[in-house]
């Protein structure tokens, strides 16, 4: 569409004219792709068309709405990446620029449906709740996209909100004092130290134990590909504080259901896969452990990532009922992820459920408040015919070995350790099996520190060393490891999908890859893919050899520059949260993540009886291992 004859009538905030609505709403209409009836369906009646086709266009910036059964948002964005970094409407760019310059759409796909939801209904008391709403802002251009909100908001508030600098303090004054919705205002100046928890707790924790509800938010920006970005902010507050329907409805659920304590909206849909993921935080969250009670046995879990949710103040009492001190959290600068405070947006929500309260969901796209927490695993429903398009068009693909295209049969890698017990404790040499996997443990971990965790060892160096601590031979101390691993390669099986994937990519001419962190030789490892079937040519990259390891950063510059000297598309293919998507993604490696065995094993909250990696009871590995094992066979469900 052109513009030329639009450029002296007055625009909009997203830079469109009364003029650009009618001809885009006229467009959209005859390719079918805004349609009243359906829109209403998920997102409200609106007294005009006009103003649903509008509020189309503002929400496919951020959310992932559909506007018909014709058009699919967030496949829009997804094929089309450069739309959603230059903070454009997915429908109005179709609209405009889409059809002309051939970008495809789909129909309309719901990749989640909530197996149940909440429909809320009118109480006499949802209006009478004592409600606060607890703002942070650090940037002052969020002061009027919070007012906006806060100004439409359904019942009378108290306002709670901590500023960064005295100049927001005093505009935030002159701006809220006139909001006719708002009963109490509070404005603090706060501390630049723990980032919007730390106002928040410090200023006015124990205070918003007096209110039935409260909404924590704060202004939030995000970087991609260099961008300054605020759809996962804008996504957050529509579906927390502006969107006036969705917060009726919460306030109504929330009334009516006394068990709820807490709500936020699913996942911002283009985070990456694994973003409902511990990751490198559950060391950070030993403090909620011991203090709350609460368990960090799984590796997925529901949480309201950026930090921003409505609560029950009294579902998490323990944290909100004692006092703070800016002390009590870290100092900037601090990581992209792994500290204190990304631990604890990871544990209210935990927390809330020890208390025996529940966590409430609204997924956008089907415009539904639920119950159902299975929304985490939403990009993980892929049939390997899906995977192999997926992956197809990279000319160079890599793959993680263990747990990614084979895994052991019963799971625990010490177990292979503790078979090798059994053998010396029968000849005498330690006291029992498990005094064996210590020695051995604990060999690995000297010589790691050592080393200051710089690099990696080889099974060669551990069973020198192991040699040293027995005072034997060091040719019977290698022979011991040569068991060692003849024990795990027995236990080794085949992941089918995934070696027939490898092989379906070898015929397309692809070069392959294979990329590990072990303390196996590479002759070793060159041995287990030849157990499984792998007989094609391939390129291997063995942390022991060359010193380097993924989950340092090391290994991931290494293959970088080896990717940027071929000039060729890459991808990455693993199951390690951290080494294999987080800290490859931070050196511009595309990656696909992959769940493991374990975690797809808990993602359908089957018996969580000793399937857990870092613990070795051998009654229940030998009960549960080949379970977990065949069942995580496929890393996706849809097999």
């Amino acid at each position: 569409m052109n513009d030329d004859l639009n450029l002296h009538l007055p625009k909009d905030a997203y830079g469109y004219s009364e003029k650009n609505y009618e001809d885009m709403l006229c467009s959209a209409k005859d390719s079918g792709v805004f349609d009243l009836d359906f829109y209403q369906a998920h997102c409200g009646e609106f007294e005009t068309e006009m103003l649903a086709f509008k509020d189309a266009v503002r929400k496919t910036r951020f959310s992932n709405v559909n506007p018909s059964a014709n058009f699919d948002t967030e496949g829009y964005m997804r094929m089309n990446l450069d739309v959603y970094q230059q903070n454009t409407s997915a429908l109005a760019h179709y609209i405009c620029h889409g059809e002309e310059d051939n970008r495809k759409t789909m129909p309309a796909t719901h990749r989640w449906v909530p197996k149940s939801a909440l429909v809320a209904k009118d109480t006499n008391t949802w209006q009478t709740q004592k409600v606060a709403i607890v703002v942070h802002i650090f940037y002052s251009e969020f002061i009027e996209k919070f007012a906006g909100s806060i100004a439409k908001f359904p019942i009378a508030v108290d306002v709670f909100v901590s500023a960064s600098t005295n100049e927001i303090v005093e505009l935030v004054k002159d701006k809220y004092q006139t909001i006719e919705s708002i009963r109490q205002l509070k404005v603090v100046k706060a501390e630049n130290r723990g980032r919007n928890f730390g106002p928040f707790l410090v200023e006015f924790s124990q205070e918003l134990l007096e209110y039935d509800l409260m909404c924590h938010v704060h202004s939030k920006k995000s970087l991609y590909s260099g961008r300054e970005q605020t759809q996962w902010f804008d996504y957050m507050h529509e579906y927390l504080l502006n969107d006036v329907h969705v917060v009726s409805c919460l306030l109504r659920l929330f009334d009516e259901h006394q068990d709820i304590g807490i709500y936020y909206p699913t996942s911002f849909w283009m985070m990456p896969s694994w973003v409902n993921h511990w990751t490198c935080n559950k060391s950070h969250a030993q403090t909620f452990v011991d203090e709350w009670g609460i368990s960090t046995n799984t590796g997925f879990l529901n949480y309201p990532a950026s930090g921003m949710f409505w609560l029950r103040p009294k579902a998490a009492e323990q944290w909100l009922g004692r006092a703070y001190n800016y002390k009590d959290f870290p100092k900037e600068p601090l990581p992209n992820d792994g500290s204190y405070l990304h631990a604890l947006e990871r544990s209210v929500g935990l927390l809330v459920e020890k208390n025996n309260y529940r966590q409430l969901f609204y997924h956008p796209s089907t415009a539904k408040f639920t119950l159902d927490k299975s929304y985490i695993y939403t990009n993980y429903h892929k049939p390997p015919i899906q995977l192999f398009n997926e992956v197809k068009n990279f000319e160079i693909v890599s793959f993680d070995i263990f747990d990614t295209i084979l895994s052991r049969e019963f799971q625990v890698s010490d177990l292979a350790k503790f078979k090798l017990g059994e053998v010396l404790s029968n000849c005498d040499v330690v006291s029992s099996p498990m005094q064996f996997v210590e020695v051995r443990n604990s060999v690995e971990h000297q010589l790691r520190v050592e080393r200051k965790f710089c690099g990696d060892v080889s099974i060669v160096e551990i069973y020198q060393r192991i040699s040293e601590e027995f005072q034997c031979e060091n040719s019977q101390a290698q022979g011991w490891g040569e068991l060692e691993f003849e024990f795990d390669r027995k236990s080794i099986r085949a992941k089918p999908e995934m070696v027939d994937l490898i092989y379906n990519l070898h015929e397309l001419n692809r070069d392959i890859w294979f990329i590990t962190d072990t303390y196996y030789t590479e002759d070793q490892i060159a041995t287990l893919l030849q157990s499984i079937g792998i007989s094609i040519p391939y390129k291997l990259f063995v942390s022991s050899e060359l010193g380097l390891r993924k989950d340092a950063g090391t290994m991931w510059n290494h293959v970088s520059k080896a990717v940027q000297a071929q000039e060729r598309s890459y991808i990455h293919i693993g199951d390690n949260v951290r080494s294999d998507a987080q800290i490859c993604g931070d050196f511009g490696l595309t990656n696909m993540h992959v769940l493991h065995p374990v975690d797809k094993w808990q993602a359908k909250s089957l018996p969580n009886n000793c399937v857990c990696r870092d613990q070795l009871n051998i009654t229940e590995v030998n009960k549960w291992g080949p379970l977990v094992s065949k069942f995580g066979r496929y890393p996706f469900f849809g097999e």
